[in-house]
């Protein structure tokens, strides 16, 4: 499971980055969703989406993961004030839960880091509630995205909008939207996994 770049990890431990992800990229990625129970956010980096996930919600109990060790290590520094907050090493392609685990899973660009993304998008149906819900955002399969992830050297696989529909079907999600922002470059995404019936 690669990680980022050095400039990629740079960028997501500052607190420019921070700042702009709690105020402005969270609420246009959850959408007007809210949450309570236990929410899982997979790749979660610095913790910055996390942080303010706990500031809105202070009912949930959210557990960050990450593959990177130096990056969990920020999340815990960053997420210390929050009592319902975890941060823990995992590879999103196999979390180390239980099944039917969490009421929620959260993924904010970091798909486009895993090159088996399907086996994390499978991975995060595994460790979801029945009626659970699964959401984020992500980088489009634009030119500029590969330009600038060929620049820096960092491992990716950009999703095209077209599979990534493709990918929550054959894993079982129902209920899928994807919405194209930011002029195409980015998408939002939000699935269920669907209740026992």
């Amino acid at each position: 499971m690669p990680v980022m770049s050095g400039i990629e990890s740079a960028f997501c431990r500052s607190t420019p980055w921070r700042s702009f992800a709690g105020r402005i990229v969270l609420p246009w990625a959850l959408d007007g969703h809210s949450f309570t129970g236990d929410v899982l956010e997979i790749g979660g980096g610095s913790g910055a989406m996390a942080a303010g996930l706990a500031q809105r919600f202070p009912a949930a109990n959210i557990t960050v993961t990450d593959v990177d060790e130096a990056m969990v290590n920020a999340a815990r520094a960053q997420l210390a004030r929050f009592a319902a907050v975890t941060a823990d090493v995992a590879d999103v392609t196999s979390l180390p839960f239980a099944a039917c685990r969490f009421d929620a899973v959260m993924s904010y660009l970091m798909l486009h880091h895993v090159i088996d993304w399907r086996e994390a998008i499978a991975e995060s149906s595994r460790v979801l509630k029945p009626g659970g819900e699964f959401l984020g955002y992500d980088l489009t399969d634009t030119r500029l995205a590969r330009w600038v992830h060929q620049v820096d050297g960092s491992p990716h696989r950009i999703i095209a909008p077209d599979e990534l529909i493709n990918g929550l079907l054959g894993a079982g999600f129902t209920r899928i939207t994807v919405r194209r922002a930011v002029h195409g470059h980015v998408m939002r995404f939000h699935a269920h996994k669907p209740a026992k019936t």
